[in-house]
């Protein structure tokens, strides 16, 4: 069971780059149970705001509380493409440190590729598969995790209609069936017009809207 309380709570948040600020005053809540996704146009911010939610990037201004463990995953990973992993090594590499046996390991790691729709590949190597593919191992290995807290770039990038779709049910699926706290920057006005929570970005500033409807996180 997910802990009590909101997954994220982020408050008055501000960040920038070279002297320009991308973030201004940004206030935004994860909830367990509720998908979230995270829309604007290129530049506004949706990326960075997801890295600061995780805490791969510290806020010039602001905080952020986090109840629970947290799983990213992001567009460009560091790792070069060129390492020998292969789809089931990537993917296993989200069960690391789950007090969990090999048995139920080797069974998380298949579920979750087939999960993904890459069964089949799982003895490819990453460098033989597309972008949209590695993207999809990224997502299982996210979700072998079993975190309580699920941030992504967007994790559709790079998929054709069928699979975007794919992925989006599968996220929705966490959260509400796993009571998983679910965000995600998307491109896609289809997956967001699905969330249960919009957090919209423009010029630096973030509106959010929800079942209840709309309400300003920062004005």
């Amino acid at each position: 069971m997910p802990p009590p309380g909101p997954a994220i709570s982020a408050h008055g948040l501000c960040f920038g780059y070279a002297g320009r600020e991308v973030l201004h005053d940004v206030s935004v809540e994860l909830s367990y149970g509720t998908l979230t996704a995270f829309a604007g146009p290129n530049g506004s911010g949706k990326s960075t705001l997801v890295e600061l939610l995780a805490g791969v990037r510290v806020p010039l201004r602001g905080e952020v509380r986090r109840l629970g463990s947290i799983s990213l995953v992001v567009q460009r990973p560091a790792a070069p493409e060129t390492l020998p992993l292969t789809v089931r090594d990537t993917v296993s590499m989200g069960t690391w440190g789950r007090r969990i046996g090999r048995r139920e390991a080797r069974g998380v790691v298949a579920e979750m590729i087939a999960a993904v729709g890459l069964d089949g590949l799982e003895s490819r190597s990453l460098t033989e598969l597309s972008g949209g593919q590695r993207q999809r191992a990224l997502l299982a290995q996210a979700l072998a995790s079993r975190a309580d807290i699920v941030l992504m770039d967007e994790p559709d990038a790079g998929l054709d209609s069928t699979s975007r779709q794919h992925i989006h049910e599968l996220l929705a699926d966490q959260a509400h069936r796993r009571g998983v706290a679910v965000g995600c920057a998307s491109h896609d006005e289809r997956f967001v017009a699905t969330a249960d929570r919009v957090v919209r970005l423009e010029s630096g500033h973030a509106t959010t809207h929800g079942t209840t409807g709309a309400r300003a996180a920062t004005l």
